[in-house]
């Protein structure tokens, strides 16, 4: 994750935008032949990432290691997702999906279609990380 897909995310995110301020609206886009290429390249590298997370026994991390105290261990991470494969490769296939998006937007060079992916983007890994990487609320015990 943190070598691919967030790199490869930011870089389709940042790519785009539309800022007020007391001077007025400024949009921020891509321009030229490489800027868009960037946009493209970012988005086929999370096309294949989404590949490589459907690799059975592949970790999601180094044991023990943790990003910020907000996530799971990767041990029960891996846990959660070999309880269902089946839809850990639904959701890979979601962050499939939004990167191939984002791949045609760039190709059309279509700054409000690579916005509109970025939000399928952001989707889809919000659907991943809610289901395997945060803490589960405590279930209430049952009396």
């Amino acid at each position: 994750m943190d070598g691919i897909i967030d790199p490869a995310a930011d870089t389709i995110w940042n790519s785009v935008a539309t800022t007020i301020t007391t001077k007025g609206k400024q949009e921020k886009a891509p321009h030229t032949d490489e800027e868009w290429a960037a946009v493209r390249g970012s988005a086929l590298q999370l096309v294949e990432a989404s590949n490589l997370l459907q690799i059975p026994g592949r970790h999601v991390a180094k044991p023990g290691q943790r990003n910020e105290g907000i996530e799971l261990p990767p041990e029960q991470i891996e846990a959660l997702i070999n309880q269902d494969r089946q839809a850990w490769i639904t959701l890979a296939h979601g962050l499939h999906d939004a990167a191939t998006q984002a791949v045609n937007a760039a190709e059309a060079k279509d700054p409000a279609k690579v916005m509109e992916s970025g939000e399928k983007l952001d989707n889809a890994c919000e659907h991943c990380h809610q289901t395997y990487w945060y803490p589960r609320p405590a279930q209430p015990k049952s009396k």
